[in-house]
């Protein structure tokens, strides 16, 4: 949960306190120290930014959730739970700026992860599926929304609200 420049003053910090300890001949410290450096290197790679850009996004703040997205060098090496996620929230922030192609590529990508809650599998596939509609391509539309279908029982009544209107609109075409 740091950005990336929090990262580096905080490892800065303990690379001093490794020196010290190394200095001193405190191996225990030393150990602790290292081991908290490796924790928050692997924490750059596999968690990112991701939380901080969540909750950006959460407060309608969609620069600083797209600033913070960049900050992930590579989104392959996220975990898996953090890539749905970073895919879902670019592609929000993406659909904000009206970048709909950019948009679906996300949350198709998205859609491939584990994402926190059915409803939130949903949603991406959803927002596929429309996006689809406004291009134009009804059958990728379709084929999104029975993926959707399949999640019926778990999701809420607004989406299921969506998904009703999309299947209208699919209907008239």
């Amino acid at each position: 949960m740091f950005t990336n420049r929090a990262r580096v003053l905080v490892i800065g910090a303990f690379v001093i306190m490794l020196a010290v300890a190394l200095t001193y001949k405190v191996y225990e410290i030393a150990g602790v120290t290292g081991m908290f450096i490796l924790l928050l290197i692997w924490g750059y790679f596999k968690e990112g930014t991701i939380v901080l850009a969540a909750k950006a996004f959460h407060n309608k703040d969609y620069d600083k959730a797209e600033g913070l997205l960049k900050q992930v060098s590579n989104p392959d090496w996220l975990s898996k739970k953090r890539r749905g996620f970073y895919e879902f929230i670019y592609g929000g922030v993406c659909l904000q700026k009206s970048d709909y192609n950019e948009a679906e590529m996300h949350y198709e990508i998205a859609a491939q992860y584990p994402l926190r809650s059915a409803n939130d599998h949903v949603a991406a596939l959803v927002h596929v599926a429309n996006i689809a509609v406004r291009h134009n391509n009804f059958e990728k539309a379709k084929a999104y929304l029975s993926l959707a279908d399949k999640h019926e029982e778990k999701i809420t009544a607004k989406m299921k609200d969506v998904i009703k209107r999309l299947h209208v609109e699919l209907d008239k075409k």
